[in-house]
């Protein structure tokens, strides 16, 4: 089920400026980790270091491995 954008929009502008200078089209991404207060599971860089917390798959691996 499609997520309406108007959960989300509100973070719209924090997010691009979160994002900016690395891949801006994510911002919807990172404006939805946002409004959800959720982590993002990701293996693109462009999301590390930017203020979300984010989990790799080998990070959940080692977590449901324990």
């Amino acid at each position: 089920m499609p997520i309406p954008d108007g959960v989300f929009q509100s973070f719209e502008t924090i997010a691009r400026e979160r994002l900016r200078g690395r891949d801006e089209d994510d911002w919807h991404i990172l404006a939805l980790a946002l409004a959800l207060n959720s982590p993002i599971w990701t293996e693109d860089t462009d999301f590390f270091g930017i203020g979300a917390v984010t989990w790799k798959t080998s990070s959940i691996d080692g977590f449901f491995e324990s």
